[in-house]
């Protein structure tokens, strides 16, 4: 595997990739990526409804959904949950903490210095939470993935803010902190979840209660900055679309992916979110990219394919490089 390597569980999957990385995992983290990276597009069609509502609305409902759907599964499981609670109770709440310590980041830094801080930094985080915590190896592999992708999405921001003008923020050193809150959480989370995982818990299960348990934790912050989605039928429906589509069936893609991979490859392959965020934007929302973000476009699919290609046999030894 090109990240870290972690131990056992019967969630850990199969092995669909004679260079050792699971394609299916990569293909479902892919599509979490891609559903992800519609959130901003969908945005732009409820101007009136503040960032911050749409994170806690996106994660909250979605979140809710997760445990509907993995109810039966929780209840089952309730002793197994209860034994990991401190996995549960950490991931819960990184959940609840990583959409507004976002959305922040971008109101305070920029949406540049706010998308390259929070999305650049959680694979290296996701890294070393594997590393500290697990002893998980890091590779040179993994290292030279993760900063052709984060150089990536420099340039891929640059060149949408060269060309949209997007000015940095008021507080850009508050924004910068709260930009690495937010790719520690979803480094974290991505974390708890998976060794939950690895210690027999389903993927639903693993999932629905992080989620579930998050998203209570947001519907405070929903109830006192979500007015807005009651103006009108198109704010209700683009609520609706976040909470249903990228947190919802995004994350259930995303719970797949992490029960074949690491959490570590994992948000390295989920770099490829912004570049689908900015080719929307692009299409349809009219903006252009410069010439350096079409650049870090480049160089995230060639983190994706460095990452995630096999590995050649070396000779008379039968094993990866």
């Amino acid at each position: 595997m090109s990240g870290t390597t972690s131990g056992g569980g019967r969630a850990a999957g199969k092995v669909a990739s004679a260079g050792g990385v699971d394609l299916l995992g990569v293909f479902m983290c892919l599509l979490a990526a891609i559903a992800w990276g519609t959130t901003g597009t969908a945005a732009t069609f409820a101007p009136d409804v503040p960032a911050v509502a749409i994170g806690a609305a996106a994660m909250g409902f979605g979140g809710l959904l997760q445990a509907s759907r993995a109810l039966s599964g929780i209840r089952t499981n309730r002793g197994a949950l209860w034994r990991h609670k401190a996995l549960l109770a950490s991931g819960a709440l990184a959940v609840a903490i990583y959409p507004l310590a976002f959305y922040a980041s971008m109101r305070l830094a920029g949406v540049t210095i706010g998308t390259v801080i929070s999305l650049g930094s959680a694979p290296l985080l996701s890294a070393l939470i594997e590393n500290r915590l697990e002893g998980a190896r890091l590779t040179l592999r993994w290292a030279t993935g993760a900063a052709i992708g984060v150089t990536g999405i420099v340039l891929l921001s640059l060149g949408e803010g060269a060309e949209a003008g997007v000015a940095s923020g008021d507080n850009v050193v508050l924004g910068t902190v709260l930009g690495l809150v937010a790719g520690g959480t979803y480094a974290l989370y991505s974390w708890t979840t998976r060794r939950m995982m690895q210690a027999g818990l389903s993927s639903r299960v693993a999932m629905g209660a992080t989620f579930g348990l998050g998203g209570l934790m947001l519907m405070p912050v929903l109830v006192a900055t979500g007015a807005p989605f009651l103006m009108s039928a198109g704010n209700l429906a683009v609520g609706s679309y976040m909470a249903l589509v990228p947190m919802f069936l995004g994350y259930i893609a995303f719970g797949q992916a992490l029960s074949r991979i690491s959490a570590s490859l994992a948000t390295t392959i989920t770099l490829f979110e912004p570049v689908v965020a900015a080719l929307l934007a692009v299409v349809i929302v009219g903006e252009r990219l410069a010439v350096s973000g079409w650049a870090g476009v480049a160089l995230i699919v060639a983190c994706l394919i460095w990452t995630t290609a096999p590995l050649p046999r070396r000779r008379g030894r039968g094993r990866l490089s």
